[in-house]
């Protein structure tokens, strides 16, 4: 499985810029060169989803919050106490478990 990673942009330089992913804590990891090719509008400040160093969207601050609270709670039910899950997944995926519930695809 391949997963997309919300960064904020430290700064732009050309077509590539230095971003950063927020931590749980709140605090900013160690900067990475990000090609930015696809988001060029994307500005320091910006929240962009980054997926094997390729910035392929820019995000609203909500899209990030809302992506890195499902990726700390996907994190968190990997070592997850007995009994624990259905919390976890209420807080890190509130925005899907509010929604009634999807039709599968058909094949």
């Amino acid at each position: 499985m391949c997963v997309g990673i919300p960064m904020t942009v430290q700064s732009v330089e050309g077509t590539f810029a230095l971003c950063a992913a927020r931590l749980p804590d709140g605090a900013l990891a160690t900067p990475q060169r990000v090609d930015m090719a696809l988001v060029p509008e994307a500005r320091t400040g910006d929240d962009v989803l980054v997926f094997l160093g390729l910035a392929r969207a820019q995000l609203s601050a909500q899209e990030a919050a809302r992506i890195r609270a499902a990726l700390e709670s996907v994190a968190a039910l990997s070592v997850a106490e007995e009994g624990a899950s259905a919390e976890i997944i209420a807080r890190g995926f509130a925005d899907l478990c509010e929604q009634p519930p999807r039709p599968a695809p058909s094949p």
